[in-house]
């Protein structure tokens, strides 16, 4: 397994390859989550009561600290593009 070395504060941190994939990936969601959501025009509370999403599941998904399943953003932003051409958002 391929590991990539990162230096903090004097220590060594050893990621594997896979694990700094998965954490690149989980940053890109947070992104195009965010942007979703500044597309909506709505703050983190107001978006994730529309959705009917815990405010801790998506302020979590937002921040990066947690896994988005991919689905899960293709759907929300399918919401958010076709409510907006409706003009109900």
């Amino acid at each position: 397994m391929e590991e990539k070395k990162y230096t903090a504060d004097g220590m060594n941190i050893e990621v594997d390859k896979y694990e700094d994939e998965k954490i690149r990936e989980r940053r890109i969601m947070s992104y195009a989550f965010k942007m979703v959501r500044e597309e909506s025009g709505m703050n983190r509370k107001d978006f994730a009561e529309w959705l009917g999403i815990p405010y801790r599941t998506m302020q979590e998904w937002e921040l990066g600290r947690r896994a988005m399943p991919r689905y899960v953003l293709d759907l929300i932003s399918y919401k958010v593009q076709n409510e907006k051409k409706e003009g109900r958002i």
